[in-house]
């Protein structure tokens, strides 16, 4: 079993929120760091055994900017899986320059066409698929978009890494959303990620699972160490 830790950038700092409420993100608050330094909590991580880390770039998400040379340092400590907001190919392999994996999710990807020139074109190994799922949808800007639909291109793809993200649950601790898992039953590589908590973690293993993106219970200090267990 893998945690991830999660780290969301905001104008060069770490920062927290709820439910994918972005305007009212404050400074992290972490047991890693005396402030929301985003290196210090990654050296932190690092000699507290975490293998990856998994950051989200708002600004760039939001169209405000990036943090990719924070992101590059950060990439030297600790392998990082990233969320710059890729909308198309050219954003993708731009974004390969400064982290081990990038993510490609549906909150930002313009067409499926783009996903599937990404998946045909670059290695496997390099690329996360993150299905961003907020109040039971697909979280999308292309229209129609249904989870049908994408599972289904998704079977034809067969990307190495798919991240289940509840939206509505992160920050929330309220537990991973079951029925989205159970869409999936069967399905392998996948990583969780949205509300998850800790005494949940082996259930969820039961079930297959061995990947979890953890941001507000790491960071309040609620799991033990290592973080390979």
């Amino acid at each position: 079993m893998e945690i991830i830790p999660v780290l969301d950038l905001m104008s060069g700092m770490a920062v927290s929120g709820k439910s994918g409420q972005r305007d009212t993100y404050e400074p992290l608050k972490t047991v890693y760091s005396s402030s929301p330094d985003p290196v210090e909590i990654a050296i932190s991580l690092k000699r507290q055994g975490a293998k990856h880390i998994y950051i989200a770039d708002l600004d760039a998400i939001e169209g405000a900017g990036s943090n990719l040379e924070l992101v590059r340092k950060i990439n030297h400590l600790l392998p990082v899986i990233l969320d710059w907001g890729v909308k198309d190919f050219q954003s993708f392999k731009f974004a390969l320059d400064f982290a081990e994996k990038i993510i490609v999710a549906t909150e930002t990807l313009k067409s499926l066409e783009e996903m599937d020139k990404i998946i045909r074109t670059f290695s496997k190994k390099r690329i996360v698929i993150s299905l961003d799922i907020k109040d039971g949808q697909v979280l999308s800007k292309i229209p129609s978009l249904t989870l049908d639909k994408l599972k289904s291109k998704l079977m034809e793809l067969k990307p190495e890494e798919i991240i289940l993200l509840d939206i509505s649950g992160v920050g929330t601790e309220k537990g991973f959303n079951k029925t989205l898992l159970d869409e999936f039953r069967g399905w392998e590589s996948l990583i969780l990620g949205g509300g998850i908590t800790p005494e949940e973690l082996e259930t969820l293993k039961k079930r297959g699972i061995n990947k979890f993106l953890m941001g507000t219970a790491l960071h309040s200090g609620q799991l033990p160490y290592p973080f390979d267990f």
